[in-house]
């Protein structure tokens, strides 16, 4: 369990900044047909993006893969995304453990 969680914080926080900035294949199928600038807003044309909306969360702590919008966090977010998942991974573990034991 440890070498797992090792493996995944390492890459989740070194190699996660090799990460490419090109859309993923979703955000490039939705601006299939529209004209984008480099900063990636849609500046002609029609596409499924154009009615999008912001997303609610998107002001969040780990949104669009950093803290908070600071340049360079990629690997810090992902690192603190891995240690919740495993966090709530461990803690629902350890509730069905329980429940198991009250049951015998």
């Amino acid at each position: 369990m440890v070498a797992g969680l090792l493996t995944a914080a390492v890459l989740a926080g070194g190699v996660s900044y090799f990460a490419s900035s090109a859309p993923d294949g979703l955000d490039a199928t939705t601006l299939r047909g529209c004209t984008v600038n480099a900063a990636g807003e849609i500046t002609g044309g029609s596409c499924i993006a154009q009615s999008q909306g912001e997303h609610e969360l998107s002001g969040g702590l780990l949104a669009d893969y950093g803290i908070n919008g600071v340049e360079g966090t990629t690997g810090i977010a992902g690192i603190i995304g891995v240690a919740v998942t495993f966090a709530v991974g461990l803690a629902i573990f350890q509730i069905v453990r329980r429940r198991r034991k009250a049951r015998v």
